[in-house]
Protein backbone atom coordinates (compact mmCIF):
# COMPACT_ATOMS: atom_id res chain seq x y z
CA UNK A 1 0.00 0.00 0.00
CA UNK A 2 1.40 3.44 -0.88
CA UNK A 3 2.32 6.20 1.53
CA UNK A 4 -0.71 7.55 3.35
CA UNK A 5 -2.47 10.73 2.32
CA UNK A 6 -2.01 13.64 4.71
CA UNK A 7 -5.68 13.25 5.67
CA UNK A 8 -4.89 9.76 7.04
CA UNK A 9 -2.99 11.01 10.11
CA UNK A 10 -2.44 13.96 12.42
CA UNK A 11 -0.09 16.51 10.75
CA UNK A 12 2.32 16.07 13.69
CA UNK A 13 3.33 12.69 12.24
CA UNK A 14 4.18 14.10 8.81
CA UNK A 15 7.78 14.68 9.91
CA UNK A 16 8.23 10.94 10.45
CA UNK A 17 6.41 9.80 7.33
CA UNK A 18 8.47 12.14 5.10
CA UNK A 19 11.67 10.40 6.24
CA UNK A 20 10.52 7.04 4.88
CA UNK A 21 11.79 6.41 1.32
CA UNK A 22 9.82 3.19 0.76
CA UNK A 23 6.34 3.14 -0.73
CA UNK A 24 4.75 0.63 1.61
CA UNK A 25 4.75 0.29 5.38
CA UNK A 26 6.05 -3.26 5.65
CA UNK A 27 8.97 -2.60 3.29
CA UNK A 28 9.82 0.51 5.28
CA UNK A 29 9.81 -1.34 8.59
CA UNK A 30 11.83 -4.25 7.22
CA UNK A 31 14.34 -1.98 5.47
CA UNK A 32 15.17 0.18 8.43
CA UNK A 33 15.44 -2.55 11.06
CA UNK A 34 19.09 -3.48 10.29
CA UNK A 35 19.96 0.19 9.80
CA UNK A 36 18.60 1.21 13.21
CA UNK A 37 20.02 -1.82 15.03
CA UNK A 38 23.46 -1.32 13.48
CA UNK A 39 23.44 2.37 14.43
CA UNK A 40 22.73 1.60 18.09
CA UNK A 41 25.22 -1.27 18.21
CA UNK A 42 28.00 1.12 17.15
CA UNK A 43 27.45 3.69 19.90
CA UNK A 44 30.39 3.64 22.33
CA UNK A 45 29.66 2.78 25.97
CA UNK A 46 30.94 6.17 27.17
CA UNK A 47 28.14 7.93 25.21
CA UNK A 48 25.18 5.95 26.55
CA UNK A 49 24.44 8.28 29.48
CA UNK A 50 25.18 11.45 27.49
CA UNK A 51 22.56 14.13 26.93
CA UNK A 52 23.41 17.12 24.73
CA UNK A 53 21.82 19.63 27.14
CA UNK A 54 20.32 19.71 30.63
CA UNK A 55 16.85 18.20 30.67
CA UNK A 56 17.36 16.33 27.39
CA UNK A 57 17.21 12.57 27.14
CA UNK A 58 20.30 10.42 27.33
CA UNK A 59 21.17 8.07 24.48
CA UNK A 60 19.74 5.20 26.53
CA UNK A 61 16.51 7.12 27.07
CA UNK A 62 16.23 7.76 23.33
CA UNK A 63 16.46 4.06 22.53
CA UNK A 64 13.95 3.22 25.27
CA UNK A 65 11.63 5.90 23.88
CA UNK A 66 11.85 4.41 20.38
CA UNK A 67 11.03 0.97 21.80
CA UNK A 68 8.16 2.25 23.97
CA UNK A 69 6.66 4.28 21.13
CA UNK A 70 6.91 1.36 18.74
CA UNK A 71 4.97 -0.82 21.18
CA UNK A 72 2.28 1.84 21.37
CA UNK A 73 2.13 2.36 17.58
CA UNK A 74 1.85 -1.41 17.04
CA UNK A 75 -0.85 -1.69 19.69
CA UNK A 76 -2.80 1.06 17.98
CA UNK A 77 -2.33 -0.62 14.60
CA UNK A 78 -3.58 -3.94 15.98
CA UNK A 79 -6.65 -2.41 17.61
CA UNK A 80 -7.59 -0.44 14.50
CA UNK A 81 -6.82 -3.33 12.12
CA UNK A 82 -9.23 -5.49 14.12
CA UNK A 83 -11.93 -2.82 13.59
CA UNK A 84 -11.93 -1.70 17.22
CA UNK A 85 -13.68 1.68 17.21
CA UNK A 86 -12.62 2.63 20.74
CA UNK A 87 -10.71 5.94 20.72
CA UNK A 88 -7.12 5.29 21.79
CA UNK A 89 -5.45 7.57 24.30
CA UNK A 90 -2.33 9.60 23.70
CA UNK A 91 0.82 9.08 25.75
CA UNK A 92 3.20 11.61 27.25
CA UNK A 93 6.65 10.65 26.02
CA UNK A 94 8.50 12.64 28.67
CA UNK A 95 6.60 10.89 31.48
CA UNK A 96 7.50 7.54 29.94
CA UNK A 97 11.16 8.54 29.63
CA UNK A 98 11.23 9.67 33.26
CA UNK A 99 9.77 6.40 34.50
CA UNK A 100 11.77 4.01 32.31
CA UNK A 101 14.72 3.59 34.75
CA UNK A 102 17.27 3.05 31.97
CA UNK A 103 20.27 3.71 34.24
CA UNK A 104 20.30 0.14 35.49
CA UNK A 105 19.64 -1.48 32.13
CA UNK A 106 22.28 -3.28 30.09
CA UNK A 107 22.80 -1.67 26.66
CA UNK A 108 22.99 -5.01 24.85
CA UNK A 109 19.71 -6.02 26.48
CA UNK A 110 18.11 -2.73 25.44
CA UNK A 111 19.12 -3.34 21.83
CA UNK A 112 17.82 -6.92 22.06
CA UNK A 113 14.54 -5.59 23.43
CA UNK A 114 14.21 -3.17 20.52
CA UNK A 115 14.92 -6.02 18.09
CA UNK A 116 12.26 -8.18 19.74
CA UNK A 117 9.67 -5.41 19.63
CA UNK A 118 10.58 -4.65 16.01
CA UNK A 119 10.30 -8.32 15.10
CA UNK A 120 6.80 -8.36 16.58
CA UNK A 121 5.92 -5.22 14.60
CA UNK A 122 7.23 -6.85 11.41
CA UNK A 123 5.05 -9.93 11.97
CA UNK A 124 2.02 -7.75 12.70
CA UNK A 125 2.40 -5.81 9.45
CA UNK A 126 3.14 -8.99 7.47
CA UNK A 127 -0.20 -10.36 8.64
CA UNK A 128 -2.29 -7.37 7.54
CA UNK A 129 -4.15 -7.23 4.26
CA UNK A 130 -5.08 -4.11 2.29
CA UNK A 131 -8.49 -3.80 3.92
CA UNK A 132 -6.93 -3.87 7.39
CA UNK A 133 -4.22 -1.38 6.40
CA UNK A 134 -6.89 1.04 5.16
CA UNK A 135 -8.92 0.93 8.36
CA UNK A 136 -9.21 4.17 10.25
CA UNK A 137 -9.45 4.63 13.98
CA UNK A 138 -8.90 7.39 16.48
CA UNK A 139 -5.68 7.86 18.44
CA UNK A 140 -4.72 10.96 20.39
CA UNK A 141 -8.05 12.53 19.38
CA UNK A 142 -7.21 12.32 15.67
CA UNK A 143 -8.14 9.92 12.88
CA UNK A 144 -5.37 7.60 11.78
CA UNK A 145 -5.06 4.62 9.45
CA UNK A 146 -3.21 1.40 10.15
CA UNK A 147 -1.06 2.10 7.09
CA UNK A 148 -0.08 5.47 8.56
CA UNK A 149 0.96 3.79 11.79
CA UNK A 150 3.34 1.55 9.85
CA UNK A 151 4.99 4.53 8.19
CA UNK A 152 5.07 6.42 11.49
CA UNK A 153 6.79 3.47 13.16
CA UNK A 154 9.53 3.37 10.53
CA UNK A 155 9.92 7.13 10.35
CA UNK A 156 9.96 7.63 14.11
CA UNK A 157 13.05 5.44 14.49
CA UNK A 158 14.73 7.27 11.58
CA UNK A 159 13.87 10.64 13.12
CA UNK A 160 15.48 9.79 16.44
CA UNK A 161 18.54 8.30 14.78
CA UNK A 162 18.94 11.61 12.92
CA UNK A 163 18.53 13.62 16.13
CA UNK A 164 21.24 11.52 17.79
CA UNK A 165 23.58 12.05 14.83
CA UNK A 166 23.00 15.81 14.72
CA UNK A 167 22.86 16.67 18.43
CA UNK A 168 24.69 13.93 20.29
CA UNK A 169 27.62 12.89 18.12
Amino acid sequence: MPKPATSDYNPFYGTYIKLVPQNDALSAILANTPEIVSFFEQIPADKLDYAYAPGKWTVKQVLQHITDAERIFAYRALRIARADKTPLASFEENDYAEQARVDGLDWIDMIAEFKAVRSSTEYLFKSLNETELQRTGTASNSPITVNSLGFITAGHALHHRQVLIERYF
